[in-house]
């Protein structure tokens, strides 16, 4: 049996009842993957960064559990961009890329495989009066992905794209009144490209997707 554990944010934090509809990609994500062979362990926070979650120990909680032949999924961003926030700030040039280091280290260090994941993209992403952007951010995953040789999904170019082409208020309907926060339908929606990504990467990665779904996969490339 093999675990993916999540280092992240609110957007993919495992919600209660209390937060309904709020819903977190992690928490949906054992709709696409090979069950009871696969098992998602969410360690994902509200309000965390690479900086905070590191800083409370969020990481040596999962180093004690984490087995060779685990993964771990770190999907960072919407709070290491709040450069008013001293305890959560991660410069993107270079204390951002230092702890996804520390990140893939963890999982390496117990022969797990770490695999970066850019932020989800905020609803109101292309509002050039917007407070926060992504793109620093998710670059910065990208070059420590090919420096450090660890899968990348740019689950921010993809998200991104996917509003771009979906009607206002079919995309409305995947978010929280915030905009950033996400409700059932896109924690689903979100987490179908994170999985449709991994069926890209293939080998041990893809063997982490349900049958039937990789099955569907397949189909939909046949037919394209």
């Amino acid at each position: 049996m093999n675990t993916i554990f999540w280092a992240g944010d609110s957007t993919v934090k495992q919600n209660s009842v209390l937060t309904w509809p709020q819903t977190g990609i992690a928490q949906m994500f054992d709709r696409f993957t090979r069950r009871p062979d696969v098992c998602i362990a969410n360690h994902a926070e509200n309000g965390r960064s690479t900086k905070s979650f590191l800083d409370e120990g969020r990481l040596a909680a999962i180093y004690d559990c984490i087995t060779e032949g685990d993964f771990l999924f770190v999907q960072f961003g919407h709070n290491d961009e709040k450069e008013e926030d001293p305890a959560r700030y991660a410069d993107p040039d270079g204390e951002f890329c230092e702890n996804l280091e520390r990140f893939a280290n963890c999982a390496r260090n117990k022969r797990a495989v770490p695999v970066f994941i850019t932020p989800v993209t905020r609803r109101g992403f292309a509002d050039p009066k917007a407070q926060y952007h992504h793109d620093r951010w998710a670059a910065a995953a990208r070059r420590m992905g090919e420096k450090l040789e660890v899968a990348c999904i740019d689950l921010t170019a993809l998200s991104e794209e996917l509003l771009i082409h979906t009607p206002e208020e079919v995309r409305d309907s995947w978010f929280m009144p915030d905009g950033t926060h996400l409700k059932p339908e896109g924690a689903m929606m979100f987490g179908d490209l994170i999985a449709k990504a991994l069926y890209r990467l293939g080998g041990e990665y893809r063997a982490l997707l349900a049958p039937e779904y990789a099955e569907r996969l397949r189909g939909e490339a046949g037919n394209a």
